[in-house]
């Protein structure tokens, strides 16, 4: 992170290398109270990942704890030569995508021959608060139209088999069905809770009267790892730093004591690797270690689920902007801010986004020309060349807790697997788009795992640390074809451990 030392303590006078010295004296003092805040010490750091791996193991060992530390029944890395040709589906938070992938495998060069062709379809909003019914109808009336446009072939005798990518928290008892916990990244869909999301589409899928065969439930973190270790083996750990923030990674199942006695892993050896999904935007529900403001606590208040997924609210790239939004708003009420304006807009909830605060930070033009105009052509709001500058402050202190935070999460993973190197598979905006969260992240990372100043310097610098965030192939694409090659090879070998395989014998032979 540029802007500090080594043990994470932000220069009082910059911020990010900008400086605070030309503030008002009442803007600086309020930029001092909220750096205070917002700042993560390395002690600090290293205080939340001590408890972070205490709940990581919480989880494996019982289900029904903070973290929930899913099974899912991808039981070990792919080989690489994985083929075939797999309908894929992600729900994700704004848009639906559907996949046609084609995996041909391993070229003359060695490189992966993939062939994507996709089409996303636009949620309606009201979905997301509505019923199952229509949820499910839509995902199963995209499936059609994407099918017809692609000219896909299928029969009920040879249906298409299908990755579907539900990346909430589920319960699998089978790599096939998935029973949804909570939803979470403001989705509040009745009658959808305590259910099998794959026999609820399955059955919309049915009302369409379409031939597809789900073959495999996975979640993106899951995704994202599986398709990054298809072309790179130094894969460790599948992230999400999006919209919302999660990991998957791999353990032996003798490290699961949850699994003990389960009939699924009889015939199974003990050092049998099986992908565990995290969900871990649910860290410290309890409040015991995380740096918790005022801004946080409204926007937990406002949630559609008050009290869950603490860690998310403060880190993941859905509240970013808001958290930028309320302190915005904060400051006006107190006459500090935006003087005499018309703040309505600015009232949305959710209306400036983890983008926007990008944009802002990376603002080159001068006297932040290109931030105004912004402000003014969104918000119709004025800012004056002071309050551009604290703004653009503002977003250093919040990125950057939520950067450092986020290594947390890896940070404790890797101290539970005594995992030193590799690569970490990333997927998400926050990840990819944010122009600095790779930098602070990496740091942080070295901070707390006790990295010397040289290799700290290469986390900052992008040149080669122990270890490093890569980006994710299509996780929600390619993970889920791949997986769904992996899990079709298992049941054709009679491999079948969490599999339930109810019309497996139709895909199979595809």
């Amino acid at each position: 992170m540029a802007g500090a030392n080594q043990k994470g303590i932000v220069n009082i006078d910059t911020i990010d290398g900008h400086q605070k010295e030309g503030l008002p004296k009442e803007l600086r003092d309020e930029l001092d109270k909220l750096e205070k805040q917002f700042t993560v010490t390395t002690e600090k750091l290293k205080e939340i990942t001590k408890r972070f791996q205490e709940e990581l193991e919480e989880g494996l060992k019982e289900n029904g704890k903070n973290i929930a530390m899913f099974v899912t029944w991808v039981l070990g890395f792919p080989t690489g030569e994985e083929k075939g040709s797999f309908l894929t589906v992600d729900l994700g938070g704004t848009n639906l995508r559907v996949c046609w992938i084609t995996l041909n495998g391993k070229t003359k060069d060695k490189e992966h021959d993939i062939v994507v062709k996709q089409d996303s379809y636009t949620m309606p909003g009201e979905l997301k608060t509505g019923n199952a019914s229509d949820l499910w109808s839509f995902i199963a009336q995209s499936l059609q139209k994407f099918i017809e446009k692609e000219n896909l072939t299928a029969t009920p005798n040879e249906p298409l088999p299908l990755g579907f990518t539900f990346s909430y928290p589920a319960i699998q008892d089978y790599i096939d069905q998935g029973v949804l916990q909570t939803w979470t990244k403001g989705f509040d869909i009745e009658n959808v809770e305590g259910n099998d999301v794959a026999s609820q589409l399955r059955s919309a899928i049915s009302d369409f009267n379409l031939s597809i065969e789900i073959v495999a439930v996975i979640n993106d973190t899951t995704g994202a790892m599986i398709a990054s270790a298809y072309n790179d083996p130094d894969t460790i750990v599948g992230a999400i730093f999006g919209t919302g923030c999660n990991a998957a990674y791999m353990d032996k199942i003798s490290n699961i004591p949850k699994l003990k006695g389960k009939e699924q892993i009889q015939n199974l050896s003990p050092d049998t690797p099986m992908a565990i999904n995290c969900e871990y935007g649910a860290f410290d529900n309890a409040r015991k270690v995380l740096p918790i403001t005022r801004y946080d606590e409204n926007i937990d208040a406002d949630s559609p689920r008050p009290g869950e997924q603490a860690f998310e609210k403060l880190s993941a790239g859905l509240y970013l902007g808001e958290i930028f939004r309320l302190i915005i708003l904060d400051m006006h009420d107190r006459n500090l801010f935006l003087k005499d304006q018309d703040i309505t807009k600015l009232k949305e909830p959710y209306s400036i986004d983890t983008a926007f605060l990008s944009s802002l930070e990376d603002d080159s033009t001068d006297s932040l020309t290109q931030s105004s105009e912004t402000f003014k052509s969104d918000f119709n709001l004025t800012f004056t060349e002071p309050e551009l500058n604290f703004s653009r402050l503002l977003a250093h202190l919040i990125a950057i807790r939520g950067a450092r935070l986020c290594a947390c999460g890896v940070a404790a993973i890797s101290r539970l697997t005594k995992t030193t190197t590799g690569h970490v598979a990333a997927d998400g905006s926050v990840a990819n788009k944010h122009p600095r969260f790779k930098k602070r992240w990496g740091q942080a990372l070295g901070e707390i795992l006790d990295w010397s100043g040289e290799d700290i310097n290469k986390a900052v610098d992008e040149t080669g640390a122990p270890i490093v965030i890569t980006s994710a192939e299509d996780g929600s694409g390619v993970g889920a074809a791949v997986i769904a090659a992996m899990t079709l090879e298992r049941w054709r070998k009679g491999h079948d451990a969490g599999i339930k395989g109810d019309g497996f014998e139709k895909v199979s032979g595809r």
